[in-house]
């Protein structure tokens, strides 16, 4: 747990940091926005117990107060609008380190992803507070990327999907490796701000400039919710 005055002393550092490359990016081309499409869908990564419940490895931080607030909100957006929501959540069948069919991979070797064993739901279940509903999809991966061997992409394609929202856990890994897969698969890349989260101070902020830089477009969830309810604006209006 850090204290106030050593996250307003690291807000300081990062901040001063992303003035001067921001001039560089300036300069240089970067930070582009790729925009909102027609059609977008919700990727709600790793908002599941072992991540958003304390106790656990892979608990985060700011959880309570600012993350589940916020995907609750825009969450609300996508229901109300009959949007495609993807929860997506991490789990492994064999969790034997030694064993040669694991399928952890060599993950383990860096993190520890055993813990999350799929015989444990109470682990990888959807976080309660926005647990899924019938006829959205509930994806389980077991890399980093939603996108990583899974059929996620051709989900979205068949749903005529063309911009992916995405929040969640964390912003250094899970949720950044799922962004940058979603603009190489050809999809429109939101990240919904305050609805990020990670364990280690500075790296929301770190990533989502990154992101925003080169791999996507980071807006505020009121922005995001704004765009969801001015979708069907022109049909109402035709009608």
């Amino acid at each position: 747990m850090t204290t106030p005055i050593f996250d307003k002393e690291l807000n300081a550092t990062l901040e001063a940091a992303f003035e001067r490359a921001r001039q560089i990016y300036a300069a240089r081309g970067f930070q582009r926005r790729i925009g909102f499409g027609s059609r977008p869908a919700l990727i709600n990564v790793d908002l599941a117990n072992a991540w958003t419940r304390p106790g656990n490895p892979f608990t985060c931080e700011e959880i309570d107060d600012r993350v589940i607030p916020n995907v609750q909100k825009l969450l609300a957006a996508f229901r109300r609008n009959a949007l495609p929501v993807v929860h997506v959540t991490t789990a492994y069948q064999v969790t034997d380190m030694n064993n040669p069919n694991t399928d952890m991979g060599l993950w383990h070797r860096k993190i520890p992803i055993e813990v999350v064993e799929q015989s444990k739901p109470e682990l990888w279940d959807i976080d309660s507070r926005i647990a899924p509903i019938p006829g959205e999809q509930v994806l389980l991966k077991k890399r980093a990327s939603a996108f990583h061997g899974t059929y996620l992409a051709g989900y979205l394609r068949a749903a005529g999907v063309d911009t992916i929202v995405v929040t969640g856990v964390t912003a250094s890994a899970c949720v950044r490796e799922t962004v940058c897969d979603g603009i190489a698969d050809g999809f429109r890349t939101i990240i919904a701000r305050e609805c990020v989260g990670d364990r280690i101070p500075g790296a929301v902020a770190w990533n989502l400039f990154d992101l925003d830089a080169k791999f996507g477009d980071v807006e505020p969830t009121d922005a995001c919710i704004a765009y969801l309810d001015g979708l069907n604006a022109p049909r109402a209006a035709a009608e």
